[in-house]
């Protein structure tokens, strides 16, 4: 009998958990999601740089913007894996993004967590700010600090030896809980930030100049 209640009580345990998840990506449409691409408002017939290929979601790269999610988030883990599917190059997923095009004309406001091939984990502030330890260290001459264009806007990640070989999939965690941000690329720790000056906003996904494929992208939302 009593194991007979374990096993019960493990199987609505699991369900609770899995119903808490929130799939970002159903693998067959962009639902959930709009595109932010600056040059398409200029010139419609330019391709549109966030698409499905046998079941993966893919930033062409080109032109520049984001796909943003519809809905704002707050005290949740994000997980997905990525690879480059081409040559290595520059790609982010911003958390916490509000204010669209709040730099350089295209940005939104937002704290970048950095793919870009060899500095995986990298903040990015855009229009609003983080901590960590070692800031100097990490983010240059306090006197440069800043959020906006012109300014020591980015906070190098703790190692770079974490992602994989290009062409392998690899996997970010990044967990937003009150003003901490925390991201591990293939289970280790790779940059862990504090106060930073938002805590809740839209998930962006970006292109910025290299083709990257994305499948798995799940929410759970921390109690």
């Amino acid at each position: 009998m009593i194991r007979l209640v374990l096993i019960v009580f493990a199987v609505l345990f699991t369900t609770s958990q899995s119903t808490a998840q929130i799939q970002l990506f159903d693998g067959k449409t962009l639902q959930g999601w709009y595109m932010d691409v600056p040059d398409l408002e200029k010139d419609s017939s330019l391709r549109k740089p966030f698409v499905i290929r046998d079941g993966l979601l893919v930033s062409l790269g080109t032109p520049g913007g984001h796909l943003i999610s519809e809905k704002s988030y707050e005290n949740y883990v994000l997980e997905f894996e990525y690879r480059f599917a081409d040559k290595p190059g520059n790609c982010g997923v911003l958390v916490h993004a509000s204010s669209p095009r709040a730099l350089y004309g295209m940005f939104p406001k937002s704290i970048e967590v950095q793919m870009m091939h060899s500095n995986a984990g990298d903040f990015w502030c855009i229009q609003e700010d983080i901590q960590v330890d070692d800031m100097e260290k990490r983010r240059g001459p306090k006197e440069n600090w800043g959020v906006t264009e012109g300014k020591e806007r980015r906070i190098v990640n703790l190692t770079d030896d974490s992602e994989k070989p290009l062409g392998e999939w690899n996997r970010m965690k990044i967990k937003c809980e009150g003003n901490r941000i925390t991201v591990w690329v293939n289970g280790d720790l790779v940059n862990d930030g504090y106060g930073a000056t938002a805590q809740k906003g839209q998930i962006a996904l970006q292109a910025e100049g290299a083709e990257v494929e994305f499948k798995s992208l799940t929410l759970t939302p921390i109690d």
